[in-house]
């Protein structure tokens, strides 16, 4: 590779890195071409870019990054590396852990997820379960909702509860005129009698 065909692939994963909010650098190595392309194929349908980089490359890349201090992932750029890019935070440790139930790799070797960073595939399943934004603005809403449910729900209740004791009122008031009713003609039935 010539220094001009490095700087530019340096620039192209700049680019990349550049406004990235979730990183993920996988181990690839031992794919063969067909479960590699099926994995870029799982990764494009989940919006995530998969990127097969040099180590050297994606170091000075990363050194390059203003804001961000990537050296803490440096350590693990050993081998081959793939570089993931996504929006939702756990979305290539999900992708990742479901191509595992059928192969050894991908591995994962660090990631940069909410400004932390995990490194080493031991942290596969505590990326999986790292909620994503539209997950958690979701709970908050429920959490939001909840009290405001139980609040409408008893305003709810209190007035079926009213409803269903003017219901059992109105009854009995017009049972009573009707029970007064056979006691007024007896009344004026008895008095001509007593005549």
């Amino acid at each position: 590779m010539t220094k001009d065909q490095k700087v530019v692939a340096i620039q192209e994963i700049k680019d990349l890195l550049q406004d990235a909010k979730v990183v993920y650098v996988a181990d690839l190595e031992g794919l063969n071409a067909g479960k590699a392309s099926d994995f870029r194929r799982q990764a494009f349908k989940q919006n995530i870019k998969v990127k097969v980089v040099k180590n050297t490359l994606l170091q000075k890349a990363m050194e390059q990054i203003d804001g961000v201090d990537f050296s803490e992932m440096f350590q693990t750029f050993k081998g081959n590396s793939a570089l993931m890019i996504a929006e939702t935070a756990n979305a290539p440790a999900k992708l990742i852990k479901d191509f595992r139930k059928k192969d050894e790799k991908p591995a994962l070797k660090s990631a940069f997820v909410q400004e932390t960073f995990y490194v080493g595939d031991n942290n596969l399943d505590a990326l999986v379960s790292i909620k994503s934004r539209e997950e958690m603005i979701g709970e908050i809403i429920g959490l939001l909702q909840s009290p405001i449910q139980r609040v409408v729900s008893a305003l709810q209740n209190k007035s079926e509860a009213s409803e269903a004791s003017a219901e059992e009122a109105a009854p009995a008031v017009e049972e009573a005129p009707v029970a007064e009713t056979p006691e007024t003609p007896a009344a004026e039935g008895e008095a001509p009698a007593a005549e």
